[in-house]
């Protein structure tokens, strides 16, 4: 550290330091010390920012997470840092043309880049440096930055859009003096359709604050004709408002109801286990009102000068919460993912470390700075999204929101209608306090499940291509009486394989060793891991046989075979090929929500939470590839996809129904889903995984060697492996090749730990692995094998 800036320097700071002969980068001042490191040393060449940009709780989390995942300490911060924080010589500039041309609010420095980036739109840090003719400016960008003049490229993302509905209210002047309507209904007198639209538009805006144009309509019985009539005589104005269905996670319920009585002992229960400091398990069935606790417990919060952190574990998942959250909270909502943008980052940041008071987040939300948090709550907290996989960290949000909420001595509340197992096993062995919800709100039975034994209906020929013939008839039903329904197949695309029927070979990706999906809609076979894609064949390339068919079926073959045993229906397919985009996404669920969709087709995106109240029906066609997955999770997985996706059926005061196609209809996991008994099958889950020792009674670190040569992976496999079990013994299972030994051209071997629960054992076979695994890159050849470390794998 330079003389000059020993007196500006402080943990938390940002400082630009040199790394090799020309790149220079931000990095944080961790601590400062006066021992003398066996390495040269550089000078930091400049001191970024004037306060500290991140707490001393901040960092205790780095580190908690950097070693409890087996990671580094530079992985963690550069998934905690917002990119807007994060500086280095390959960082281009892009101009933000929303800041317009007026430089006069800059200084000289500021202009000159400012004027720069008007005439190229964008130029590298490299460039800015020639402009100032000087080696240090990282401070002028971050200046720069934060006056708004600029963008990062790597902060160039697709913007947030909500999706936009049309919603009707009274113009001018009925609007303001509603007793003038009197008199245009007696000229309404003999108009009997503009009549009903207005008779109608005054019960629904009694009932509700918006009016959707689609439901006033269905509500008056009319055509859009005589609303636009009524438009065009100024009695009514048609407006886009903006607004997301995804996301509820409690059907029919709003937030300004009053508590019922369930929800007021569910919240006396919480009270009293947060007053234990225990962390919290909310076992609440799904529309069961979890949502309206956690409102009244935010509230507490806030009106003590405290701050709430909401997390959820999709991105999509915002949607509504938002709506009903400001509903309640007004414009004191904080919004954190990676979607939004650079100057909402900035905001958030600061409003974390300031008078923010709610954070609506997807995981990353647990690295904000907080200044005073009071509450953490993880809603559907059993949810794989959680889990980090790729890059480094590879953390879980649940279990390091535990870990922040004792950091800042704040209550963590768990929210979820189908618990991890991990999660009821602390519950239920009193680690974590228990409450339980187990009505619907309102009262509202939960819907009817049935099973289809696919082995019955093919012997005797009820089969309709992939549908089972009750199935079909329910839809045809269904569709009858106006009412929608949801086809769920945890599988996207046409047929997962195209094989030869004479020699079994099948078309497999280049870069991977897994089969291709045939894309019906692009007619092209894609690899799902690497994205390769090739036009389909006609005729084998190993035997010549020109008997080449289609195996299986994914979501693109069931929208297309539903149109030909119901042509009349409206169909619309929801997975990653059709719903990508978040403006796509917000269109189709705007068309099934205003009914303009019957019957809505897709993957387990169709599970989160999704609350349409005309949904009378879900069919689920594939459940058997969930309950025979090879992985200890399957049977939880299902259990608890197949209960969220039965969770969508079931209009207002109307039971739903949910028919399950399977070859094996008498399951374990399917009997229990069937009648609802999560605690028979978390008792038999519990059972399998003590006599296996899997978690939660042991403890798991999954350790996956990749190399583009097979021959080295297979090596360094075999050594690290080796070396592993001199010191744990038969703890260490493996090297073995994984279910896919091959993906993007590296080659796996995969090694599993399996550790006894000990404040001893599990840290000490953690610095091993980082030990060996220094070893093993030191070896020759060896320096470019990746060893990929992940503690408690999902």
């Amino acid at each position: 550290m330079p003389e000059s800036l020993a007196q500006l320097v402080q943990t938390g700071l940002r400082v630009e330091v040199p790394f090799g002969k020309n790149k220079h980068y931000s990095g944080i001042v961790e601590r400062l010390h006066r021992e003398t490191p066996p390495y040269p040393v550089k000078p930091v060449l400049a001191v970024l920012d004037q306060i500290s940009i991140l707490s001393p709780k901040q960092l205790q989390l780095w580190d908690w997470i950097a070693d409890y995942y087996c990671c580094t300490l530079g992985e963690v911060m550069q998934a905690a840092m917002p990119s807007h924080l994060k500086l280095s010589s390959e960082t281009r500039l892009v101009f933000n043309e929303e800041y317009g041309d007026n430089f006069s609010a800059l200084d000289a420095e500021e202009y000159l880049i400012a004027e720069g980036l008007l005439l190229r739109k964008e130029i590298t840090v490299d460039d800015a440096r020639l402009i100032l003719n000087k080696k240090t400016i990282f401070p002028v960008v971050q200046r720069l930055l934060n006056h708004g003049v600029l963008l990062l490229r790597e902060e160039l993302q697709e913007r947030f859009r909500p999706k936009m509905v049309s919603a009707v209210r009274l113009a001018a002047p009925y609007n303001e003096q509603p007793e003038l309507l009197r008199e245009v209904m007696e000229q309404l007198a003999k108009k009997e359709r503009q009549l009903e639209i207005l008779m109608a538009y005054l019960a629904l805006s009694k009932r509700q604050p918006l009016v959707l144009k689609q439901e006033l309509l269905q509500k008056a019985d009319v055509t859009e004709a005589s609303l636009k009539t009524l438009v065009k005589k100024e009695i009514f104005e048609i407006y886009a408002k903006p607004v997301s269905r995804l996301g509820g996670f409690e059907d029919a319920i709003s937030d300004l109801d009053a508590l019922s009585a369930q929800q007021t002992r569910a919240l006396e229960e919480i009270r009293s286990a947060f007053a234990e400091k225990k962390p919290t398990l909310l076992f609440g069935v799904t529309g069961s009102g979890k949502t309206r606790v956690y409102i009244e417990l935010i509230r507490e919060v806030i009106q003590r000068g405290g701050q709430a952190l909401y997390l959820l574990p999709e991105i999509a998942l915002t949607g509504q919460i938002t709506q009903r959250l400001q509903k309640a909270f007004g414009g004191g909502l904080a919004v954190y993912h990676s979607k939004i943008g650079t100057n909402e980052r900035v905001e958030v940041w600061k409003a974390a470390s300031g008078e923010g008071k709610l954070f609506l987040a997807a995981r990353s939300g647990l690295f904000l700075p907080f200044r005073n948090l009071q509450l953490l709550i993880v809603d559907e907290e059993h949810d794989s999204s959680f889990k980090q996989y790729d890059p480094a960290p590879r953390y879980h949000a649940r279990d390091t929101a535990v870990y922040l909420s004792q950091l800042h001595q704040a209550p963590v509340l768990l929210g979820t209608a189908t618990p991890s197992i991990e999660s009821w096993y602390n519950a239920t062995t009193g680690k974590y306090a228990l409450v339980e919800m187990p009505e619907r709100f309102g009262g509202m039975e939960m819907p009817e499940i049935d099973t289809i034994d696919l082995k019955t209906q093919l012997k005797t020929r009820q089969m309709h291509g992939i549908f089972a013939a009750p199935l079909l008839d329910t839809l045809k039903e269904t569709l009858a009486r106006k009412e929608q329904a949801i086809l769920f197949q945890n599988r996207r695309g046409f047929a997962p394989m195209l094989e030869c029927q004479v020699c079994g070979w099948n078309a497999m990706c280049k870069n991977c060793d897994v089969s291709l999906t045939y894309h019906k809609g692009v007619n092209k076979l894609r690899c799902h891991y690497c994205g390769y894609q090739q036009d389909p064949l006609t005729a084998c390339p190993a035997c010549g046989s020109g008997k080449i068919g289609l195996k299986g079926f994914g979501t693109e073959k069931i929208e297309d075979e539903i149109k030909l045993f119901l042509p009349e229906a409206r169909i619309g397919r929801m997975d990653l090929d059709t719903a990508g985009a978040k403006s796509t996404l917000a269109a189709l669920l705007n068309d099934f929500e205003e009914r303009r969709l019957d019957i809505l087709v897709g993957t387990q995106m169709v599970t989160k939470g999704l609350d349409f109240d005309n949904v009378a029906v879900v069919g689920v066609l594939g459940a058997d590839q969930l309950t025979k997955f090879p992985d200890f999770r399957a049977g939880e997985r299902a259990f608890q996809l197949l209960t969220q996706v039965a969770g969508r059926a079931g209009r207002k005061h109307k039971r739903g129904r949910v028919l399950i196609q399977a070859f094996d209809h008498k399951h374990p996991v399917l009997l229990e889903v069937l009648s609802n008994d999560f605690r028979g099958f978390a008792t038999r889950e519990l059972r399998e995984r003590r006599q296996f020792n899997y978690p939660p009674f042991q403890r798991l670190i999954h350790l996956s060697v990749r190399h583009k040569d097979p021959k080295i992976t297979h090596a360094a496999a075999a050594f690290l492996g080796k070396a592993l079990r001199r010191r744990l013994g038969d703890r260490v299972l493996g090297p073995v090749l994984p279910q896919i030994p091959r993906i993007r051209n590296y080659f796996a071997q995969d090694i599993l730990l399996k550790l006894e629960k000990s404040v001893t054992l599990i840290p000490a076979a953690k610095q091993l692995i980082r030990e060996q695994t220094e070893v093993l890159l030191g070896q020759q050849g060896w320096s470019q094998v990746q060893v990929v470390v992940d503690v408690d794998p999902m």
